[in-house]
């Protein structure tokens, strides 16, 4: 008996090897792909698949209790995000979020696999709460209770809050949200979502629309132009040249204009007509009438921490003419010691340890990245809330002021009744600015991150050259300004529209372009930006064509 029982047993090994070894012929580490053989060890499988089941299972909302189907978890690499995650874990995937990836795997491939690389897929809201609260990448306190044990997957996303949301539609027998939103990231980064929301990026189109000053300065220079009897005609802007421009950055208002049959891999299906859309855009207004779009930062569907801490991602918009902080961080010190060793840097640790993980400043260490010492002293708190460590406004509108205490700028009027944070003479709006002590608050707090690398003389003297060069562009613009308001006086130009005459063009680029340059240069380190690249030289040349201008016209 003890005979055959062992026959039997080697039997059953010899015939289960070839499986079993074609199952982890990738080896430990290995992602397992959507796109695997079944015996690779796919995401989902049939064990009794039969020609016709996929379609009519996935017509079927009864589909998820089918006693005939069986679904297999993806097996875990050894890291991820560089995290070691235990060998014995294994993803908890929603039924709902199954359905999704049994057909997006053929539709939308490169979705499902870039997912595949996220923490999300990998990570339960359970999981993520119990690291200490310096690791933790989740601060919602309160996790629905169908979220808490499953990964963040599709539907997880895309299921949420279909009341508020217009673009909800029904989706192979689910209700989908075309759009998620910060209110949707809500439900597991609260504090994130609260801190975003009072920033000038989550308002970024309205500080755009309902300004209207910036709103005709938009209009004005994306305008269509039409020659008639020698005249240039200005035709009004349009939506798509305002959404392939500017909006591209602040972000578009994304409506719902009815239904509408698109063609896919899986047949014809009938979606939500979305206008404005495609964007991405930072302070994109969405269908359930938030604001924002994370993932101008965390791009979908890798969502990684990595992406978002790189200067590139920032470069999407901070670009120069106008807001050159890529460019100047580049040819700064810290951006030569970035671009030498960032592929010897840690991106994916939290918190981020200085001089550990990374050994020189990037956008999201000085402006919004939970920064410690290696042995785990906080040196910054994360915030969502990209100025609230910035103490000045660079970008000069038109001249540098202290930053305004809500992300709504529109709201700002000034004592001439203009939406500006300070008068044409130079008067600052103080009643929507931060305090002179808050002012120094947060300069300090600046300070401190400096301080991890640098002596407290060489970053007093670094602050105390930038404010010289602060004051000097403000009196370069506050003379442009002199000279516009003379040209205006003698009725050589038009004060209705600010930005449609050559003095005007010049004047816009003064601020605009010239003294944001030295001083976006100034504050980072950049010496060609701040002479040649925009710089001194282009500022002072514009200011003697402006005069020329003026003394030689009648």
């Amino acid at each position: 008996m003890k005979k055959l029982f062992l026959v039997a047993i080697c039997f059953v090994s010899l015939f289960m090897y070839p499986f079993a070894s074609s199952a982890n012929q990738e080896g430990p580490g290995h992602i397992p792909s959507l796109f695997d053989e079944y015996t690779q060890m796919n995401l989902i499988y049939y064990t009794n698949y039969t020609s016709g089941i996929p379609d009519d299972w996935l017509a079927s909302r009864y589909s998820k209790t089918n006693p005939d189907m069986d679904y297999i978890r993806p097996v875990f690499d050894g890291q991820v995000s560089g995290d070691t995650i235990p060998d014995t874990l294994r993803s908890v995937l929603s039924e709902q979020t199954q359905v999704c990836l049994l057909c997006h795997k053929n539709s939308t491939p490169g979705i499902v696999e870039d997912w595949l690389t996220s923490r999300h897929s990998k990570t339960t809201p359970d999981m993520a709460l119990s690291k200490p609260v310096l690791e933790r990448r989740i601060s919602s306190d309160t996790i629905p209770e169908n979220f808490r044990s499953v990964v963040v997957g599709c539907y997880e996303c895309h299921g949420q809050n279909a009341s508020a949301h217009k673009d909800n539609f029904e989706h192979f027998g689910f209700r989908i949200n075309v759009i998620v939103s910060p209110n949707d990231c809500r439900t597991c980064h609260t504090v994130e979502a609260d801190q975003f929301a009072m920033s000038k990026k989550a308002h970024a189109l309205d500080n755009l629309q309902k300004n209207p000053l910036y709103h005709t300065m938009v209009e004005t220079g994306l305008s269509s132009k039409g020659s008639g009897d020698g005249t240039i005609v200005s035709i009004t802007a349009t939506e798509n040249s305002k959404a392939e421009s500017c909006y591209g950055c602040h972000g578009t208002e994304v409506t719902v204009n009815g239904m509408k049959k698109v063609s896919t891999p899986s047949g014809d299906i009938e979606v939500p007509n979305l206008t404005n859309w495609p964007n991405q855009g930072v302070g994109r207004i969405n269908p359930d009438g938030s604001s924002g779009a994370c993932t101008a930062c965390h791009p979908r569907h890798s969502f990684s921490i990595e992406i978002a801490r790189k200067p590139y991602t920032c470069s999407q918009c901070h670009l120069e003419p106008d807001t050159p902080a890529f460019e100047v961080y580049e040819e700064s010190k810290h951006g030569n010691i970035f671009n030498s060793k960032q592929h010897e840097w840690n991106w994916n640790n939290v918190p981020w340890r200085i001089g550990k993980d990374f050994q020189a400043p990037t956008c999201a260490a000085c402006h919004n990245s939970l920064i410690t010492t290696s042995d785990g002293r906080v040196v910054a708190s994360r915030t969502h809330n990209f100025g609230s460590r910035m103490w000045i406004r660079l970008f000069g509108l038109p001249y540098s002021h202290p930053q305004p205490k809500s992300g709504k700028t529109y709201e700002i009027k000034n004592k001439d009744e203009l939406p500006l944070p300070v008068t044409f003479t130079g008067e600052l709006a103080s009643e929507y600015l931060i305090s002179k002590e808050e002012q120094m608050q947060r300069q300090n707090e600046m300070k401190t991150i400096c301080r991890s690398c640098h002596n407290t003389d060489w970053i007093n003297g670094h602050f105390a050259k930038m404010d010289i060069t602060i004051a000097e562009t403000d009196k370069a613009v506050f003379a442009a300004t002199q000279l516009l308001q003379k040209a205006w006086d003698k009725g050589l130009a038009d004060p209705a529209n600010p930005f449609d005459e050559i003095i005007e063009d010049a004047w816009v680029k003064q601020w605009l372009y010239y003294a944001n340059s030295v001083r976006f240069a100034s504050a980072m380190g950049g010496p060609d930006y701040a002479t040649f690249k925009n710089g001194w030289l282009e500022l002072t040349a514009n200011l003697r064509k402006m005069r020329d201008f003026v003394e030689t016209q009648k």
